[in-house]
């Protein structure tokens, strides 16, 4: 048992040395604020550090390429509920699956559904 406390120990230690460097990536230290500034780097200097090229063609690209992945596998599909575009119609029911009435939206909903 306590080793496994010692591993989140380092663990945490390590991401707040990560969550560091982040913020020293986006931000610079003043020590003295001078003529209105905010103590924020400017963002001429963020887009032109190479830090900031390295960190950002790695996590720009991975991002686009998990929401392809995410929409191209149907995983976006069954985590919201909806139906897949082959779902909508069937068979059996080839109008519009519209609930109509509120107040026996169930079972309209049943009616809908029993194909699938």
């Amino acid at each position: 048992m306590k080793s496994r406390k010692i591993k989140l120990f380092e663990l945490s230690y390590n991401v707040g040395f990560i969550y560091r460097d982040f913020l020293l990536l986006h931000f610079q230290e003043v020590d003295s604020m001078s003529g209105g500034s905010t103590g924020e780097r400017p963002f001429s200097d963020i887009i032109t550090s190479i830090r900031y090229w390295v960190i950002h063609s790695i996590t720009i690209p991975s991002l686009f390429i998990a929401g392809w992945l995410f929409i191209s596998t149907g995983l976006a599909y069954d985590v919201f509920g909806t139906p897949r575009p082959n779902e909508y119609f069937t068979q059996d029911r080839q109008q519009v699956p519209l609930v109509n009435d509120r107040f026996s939206a169930k079972q309209e909903l049943e009616e809908l559904t029993k194909g699938i």
